[in-house]
Formats: C-alpha cells, structure tokens, sequence
C-alpha cells in the first residue's frame, strides 16, 4: 500500500515572525509531491497559517495540555491551536519525555486530546543511547507504542515519529538497517494493536538527524514514510532539499 510521504519541521524554540514569511515564502514554489508540515513555536501558528492559506503547507503545533481547558498557567490545549488552523500537533517528543517528565500516560492523554479534538496526533517515541547499548531498543519502543496510543486511533489521527534520543541534534543517524528494523517493529505492533488495514495504512516517519545529506537513503526505507527534522528545518534552503528528496 502506497502511503504519502510526510516531511515536517519542527522549528522547536526558534523563529520570529520575520523568518517566517521569508520561510514560507521560498517553501511554498518548492513543487513536490509529498506533504509538508511545518510546527513552529505557538506565537507563529496564527500567522504562519494566514501566510500559507492557497499552499499545500500545514501548520502544526509542537506540543499541549491533555486537558481541553482549565487552571494551566502558561499551557496551551489542543483547542486553541484548533482555533489558531493547526492541523497537527506533536507528542510525546524526546525533549518533553526528558526536560519535563512526561512518561507515557501523560504522553496517551494528550494524544487522546488531540484526536478528540479533531487534529493529528504525531506521537514521538524512542530510545536513549544507553537503552540500546543494554539490548532495550525494541523493548523501549513496543512500551512506548503501547503505554502512548490513545484507544481512539487511526491511521486518519495518528502518526508515528521514531526518534532515537541520541541522534536528536547530535549529526549521528542510525544505519538503514537499524532505522529499517525500528519502523518495522513499529509496524507490526500498529497491526496487533489496530488491524492489519489500519496499520498498512498508519505514517510512520523517522526523526533524528534528519537533514539534507541522508534524507534521501532514508525516505527509501520500506517503512519509513517521511521525517521530523529539526535543525535543519530551520533554513528553507535545507529543508526544501530534504522535501525535494521525497519525490522519487
């Protein structure tokens, strides 16, 4: 089964209105036949909304509440950033699982929100370097999948992002052969969980060192189905090579 490939950007604490509209600008005459999404910091989605309105670009949010409102001073909820025209939001990210302890029930929760609400969930997991030293990588990742899935998902409201914590931002990638084995494991516990359809169907993108050099040799990957890349999501220059590299 053909499933469209997936490139976005996670712009994580970076970016001002002013990159932006440069950014989008040079994005929006890339010609290519993949989806694109682009999750800057919550001060730029209303805008970056209003600048790609006609495009094929979507923006999505990096993070939320798993409440859909309340007494969260500081938070955002998957609501609002329905009400700003995200279309996506990310969960569950390496950063947000190790800076603010986010373990998998909280991680299920806001993915559920998310879905309820009526956008995408992207739902991060993956292991640390020390977990895959001792042997745990397929371990971490079946936990994760399982302990993070909210019950309400489909391959229409979710997304899978398998990130190995340390290839995040490090310049290192794991082999095709170890990226090919995590997104098939991944797959295989999607169709014992979902159904065979749902888990044909499900994206499931890879992230971690994502950049222009290696994009290609990984978007070629039976079941990698596009990536998350950060760093180099920044620049448009760079990311529209990393667009470009899907289109096969």
């Amino acid at each position: 089964m053909t499933r469209r490939l997936l490139v976005a950007g996670n712009w994580k604490m970076n970016g001002l209105m002013s990159d932006g509209r440069e950014f989008i600008d040079k994005i929006k005459k890339i010609s290519s036949d993949v989806d694109i999404l682009i999750c800057p910091p919550a001060t730029l989605i209303d805008f970056m909304v209003k600048v790609t309105k006609g495009s094929k670009l979507s923006i999505g949010g990096q993070d939320c509440h798993f409440e859909k409102s309340g007494a969260y001073t500081g938070d955002i909820s998957a609501s609002m950033l329905k009400d700003l025209g995200a279309s996506h939001v990310i969960v569950g990210h390496s950063e947000r699982r190790a800076n603010y302890k986010e373990i998998n029930k909280v991680v299920r929760a806001k993915a559920t929100m998310v879905n309820i609400i009526g956008l995408v969930a992207i739902i991060c997991l993956g292991e640390t370097e020390a977990e895959r030293d001792n042997g745990k990588m397929l371990t971490v990742i079946e936990t994760q999948f399982l302990e993070s899935l909210p019950e309400i998902a489909t391959s229409d409201n979710t997304i899978i992002a398998y990130e190995p914590v340390w290839a995040i931002g490090t310049g290192r990638t794991p082999s095709v052969t170890e990226v090919a084995e995590a997104h098939r494991k991944i797959r295989e516990l999607a169709e014992k969980k979902l159904g065979l359809n749902v888990a044909k169907r499900l994206r499931i993108i890879y992230g971690g060192s994502v950049n222009q050099s290696n994009a290609r040799e990984l978007f070629a990957i039976e079941d990698v189905d596009g990536g998350l890349v950060g760093g180099a999501s920044l620049k448009a220059e760079n990311f529209s090579s990393i667009i470009e590299a899907g289109t096969f």
